[in-house]
């Protein structure tokens, strides 16, 4: 995987692919920042990715996939994408600042364009309600979230509780206390110390995780 721009976002996906075992190459021009990555990820190159001949020089085209982690600057973001495009990388994730950036970014040839700091702040307001302990969103304002059960699930099967049917959203596992999650079926007791997995429209699982 090429990863390009150590800052915040980038070294933490790098760092993330390294300990999930993946080879890495992250290309990066603050030799600060090279320093400091360099007894942690596969490989750390100090080098500017705007020049598509270092890219080249580095073997850029031979990637697969590439992240591009650099916010500071638009113009060098947009730079290196079309670099990456026109050596035939496949898929690439880029960051974006904001909207408009992104929409440059799409139409370049970015099919993944990511928004950090936007789906950090969505994230945290979704979680400072209390009941959610995580989630995630996709695309279509679908998400999965892990949190406590409501008390009208607690003390019965979940075909009992008929959550679906009530609210819209399917408890798809559940957790007990010392246990791993596992699948939710029907026949599945929910207590009050158990942890819940819940997918759904954000709507519908937000009115859910409401209840008392």
């Amino acid at each position: 995987m090429l990863v390009i721009g150590l800052g915040r976002f980038g070294s933490a996906t790098a760092d993330q692919l390294v300990k999930q075992g993946r080879e890495v190459l992250a290309i990066e021009r603050d030799p600060v920042l090279v320093q400091k990555w360099a007894g942690t990820l596969t490989h750390v190159v100090d080098a500017d990715a705007t020049d598509i001949d270092a890219l080249r020089q580095l073997g850029a085209q031979e990637f697969n996939s590439a992240v591009v982690g650099v916010g500071t600057s638009i113009e060098s973001s947009v730079l290196i994408t079309v670099n990456l495009v026109d050596l035939g990388v496949e898929h690439l994730w880029v960051k974006a600042i904001t909207p408009a950036h992104g929409k440059i970014l799409s139409r370049i040839g970015a099919n993944h364009v990511i928004y950090p700091e936007a789906d950090a702040g969505r994230r945290a307001a979704h979680l400072v309600s209390g009941r959610l302990l995580d989630y995630i969103e996709f695309d279509d304002d679908f998400a999965i979230v892990k949190m406590r059960p409501p008390r009208e699930t607690q003390g019965f099967t979940i075909r009992e509780a008929s959550v679906r049917k009530k609210y819209g959203v399917t408890i798809v596992g559940v957790k007990s206390p010392g246990e791993d999650f596992t699948y939710a079926t029907g026949d599945t007791k929910v207590s009050s110390r158990d942890l819940l997995i819940v997918s759904g429209h954000v709507d519908l699982i937000e009115r859910f995780a409401a209840r008392p």
